[in-house]
């Protein structure tokens, strides 16, 4: 909810300084859901797993930056060789900012199609992982 709200007033004061494109608002709000749920899950997996203030970082510093930078946040993935373009595809953040340009620009450089295909697979995988560590009692003072 945090992450919806905050979204949502940037974009509210956003508008009283720039012009913001909006080519389909009901993606953008699919987009901004489905994203936010995902990342949900995994704070509440990383939260689980975490011993510390400092395991919680782990992810978000070694995982979540370098796959928002590889993610196609600052460049299309078109202008990558073949073989990163590749690589780039098994990028699941890739995905959120392709449907959020495509949401906003109506430009992607993937189907849209495949990018909420990849973000509903996710949340169901990371939704199953949860319920398993819950029903197993991890992180919560019974395992």
């Amino acid at each position: 909810f945090r992450g919806l709200f905050t979204g949502g007033l940037v974009f509210v004061i956003s508008n009283f300084f720039t012009d913001i494109p909006v080519h389909n608002m009901a993606l953008v709000i699919a987009f901004s859901v489905l994203t936010a749920i995902l990342f949900s899950l995994g704070g509440l997996i990383n939260g689980i797993y975490a011993k510390s203030f400092d395991g919680m970082s782990i992810i978000p510093t070694f995982v979540l930056t370098p796959l928002t930078y590889l993610g196609g946040v600052f460049y299309s993935l078109s202008l990558l060789p073949p073989f990163w373009q590749l690589v780039s595809k098994w990028n699941p953040v890739l995905y959120m900012v392709n449907g959020f340009r495509y949401g906003f620009l109506g430009i992607t450089d993937v189907s849209l199609w495949m990018s909420l295909g990849v973000l509903v697979a996710a949340i169901v995988a990371l939704g199953a992982w949860t319920v398993f560590l819950f029903r197993s009692g991890r992180g919560l003072g019974i395992e």
